[in-house]
């Protein structure tokens, strides 16, 4: 018998945003890993775990922590915000698995930041829409460009993570920048702080505008495509209907 790992997406972190799958793996298992930001996420409720972490860019040596809990005979539980798939640990864990073939691994979906904070501006990824991190730690800035671009000739709407940091102040602008190459500074834009946790904010804004606020690394950020338009303070982007034609 293979000793089995969850690699749950645990969405914001509060338990009325996590699926209910998630929410009763977490309940079931001995041993929860994860980044302590989103341990501590988890609240009281979970205090009784057996909690483990590791600090941050030390993501291998916690991904290796999971395997070799299972193997001491606990119920592994590897914690990631939003969907473990999407910039999340489970593809490191996939590549790191053959050196364990005596472990599963079992992902468990969650509410990524692309759809939880879509919800808090409306509908604005409600057509064709791509992802794109503006983190370049593990992706170089240069191929960020070639997909922003790429994105912005496709009509996409688009969703940035991690558009800023301490480290990368500008990078949301150097982003909109490349935009603009392409796209009209009017283009309808929003973006949105603490998805789902406290002092959540949300600010719909134009793409010239965008260019010049000021976000943080807890900031999901979404552009338009050629369709979307603001109204009464939410993003939307057109599904096609033609509902002016459409006869009642």
């Amino acid at each position: 018998m293979k000793h089995k790992i969850y690699i749950v997406g645990m969405g914001p972190g509060a338990e009325e945003m996590m699926t209910a799958q998630a929410y009763r793996i977490l309940k079931e298992s001995d041993t929860i890993i994860g980044y302590q930001v989103y341990l501590e996420l988890l609240g009281e409720e979970f205090k009784e775990k057996e909690l483990l972490s590791t600090p941050m860019r030390q993501e291998i040596e916690r991904c290796r922590m999971c395997f070799e809990k299972a193997r001491e005979g606990k119920k592994v539980a590897f914690i990631c915000s939003g969907d473990a798939g999407v910039y999340g640990m489970a593809s490191l864990m996939y590549e790191l698995k053959d050196k364990y073939e005596d472990c599963e691994l079992e992902v468990i979906p969650g509410i990524t930041a692309a759809n939880s904070g879509a919800a808090c501006l409306g509908a604005p990824i409600n057509h064709d829409f791509c992802v794109i991190s503006l983190s370049d730690l593990l992706t170089p800035w240069e191929t960020i460009e070639k997909r922003l671009r790429a994105a912005a000739m496709g009509d996409f709407a688009i969703v940035l993570y991690n558009p800023s940091s301490k480290k990368r102040a500008d990078y949301l602008m150097r982003a909109c920048d490349i935009l603009l190459e392409t796209v009209e500074e009017t283009r309808a834009c929003g973006y949105v702080e603490n998805i789902g946790r406290e002092g959540t904010k949300t600010k719909t804004c134009n793409l010239g505008e965008l260019r010049e606020q000021t976000v943080n690394m807890f900031t999901t950020v979404f552009i338009g495509n050629s369709q979307s338009f603001i109204t009464e303070g939410k993003l939307v982007t057109k599904r096609g209907y033609d509902i002016c034609n459409r006869k009642e």
